[in-house]
């Protein structure tokens, strides 16, 4: 009898809440402000790209592609900025091309890009997954030119006392990157069609706001009867993006 009110607080909890819209509602003031700021930059970043994918993502107003499978592709780079900025997606789906870098920044870049949403490792984690584990300053300066942030999450790598260290486009944003991450919910379902998609997922883009929820978990979900979209497969803790470079599309 002495667990029941801890039992009541723990299923209150993790109770599905309502989603969609409302989503930002559960930040606080000071996070809803940053959060505006992320937008409005989303809204203004410059962003090129090859035919198999996304090459450079900064602050500017240029979106530039040769060609019409490469303007496609930054226009669907700039509308999944717009919706990760805002809260409304866990994941990115758009191609990155890594061909045109050094070997190593590439190799960093690809360890990285496998780090979940919501998440963070050390700079030493990076270098010892990368096999080079004397190597933690080379892997900090390689970060610190990732041409494609928030895409490739160099923002997820921190220092080992959990502290943000350095960001190319600076500690404010970093730490407003993270914040954004851990008030994102990263699991939604429907309940309708009772399938549970990761944040984002076009499968749930035409629910309407009133039936959708948010899950703590795949596993959260199944226990109240949803299964895992096949589309964006929640069940997959660690996906990565179509990464084009010369060691392949994902780090080993």
């Amino acid at each position: 009898m002495m667990n029941e009110p801890l039992d009541a607080m723990l299923a209150e909890y993790f109770r599905p809440i309502p989603g969609g819209a409302g989503l930002n509602r559960r930040l606080a003031a000071g996070a809803r402000r940053e959060a505006r700021d992320l937008q409005r930059l989303a809204r203004s970043v410059s962003i090129e790209a090859t035919s198999r994918g996304v090459t450079r993502i900064r602050p500017g107003h240029l979106r530039a592609g040769a060609g019409a499978t490469a303007r496609s592709l930054v226009e669907q780079a700039h509308a999944e900025l717009i919706e990760f900025f805002d809260g409304k997606r866990a994941f990115f789906t758009v191609p990155v091309d890594l061909s045109g870098l050094p070997p190593f920044q590439g190799k960093v870049l690809r360890a990285t890009a496998g780090i979940p949403f919501g998440e963070s490792r050390s700079y030493g984690w990076l270098a010892d997954r990368i096999g080079h584990p004397r190597a933690a300053r080379a892997v900090g300066t390689a970060l610190g030119r990732n041409p494609v942030p928030f895409i490739v999450p160099c923002h997820r790598i921190v220092r080992e006392d959990g502290s943000p260290g350095g960001y190319g486009l600076g500690l404010p944003m970093k730490r407003s990157l993270l914040l954004l991450e851990r008030t994102t919910p990263i699991f939604e379902g429907c309940t309708s069609t009772r399938i549970v998609c990761r944040v984002g997922c076009a499968a749930l883009s035409r629910a309407r706001d009133d039936r959708r929820v948010v899950f703590a978990s795949v596993d959260d979900a199944a226990s109240v009867g949803y299964r895992p979209c096949e589309r964006c497969h929640p069940s997959r803790i660690i996906s990565f993006p179509t990464l084009s470079g010369r060691r392949g599309a994902a780090p080993a």
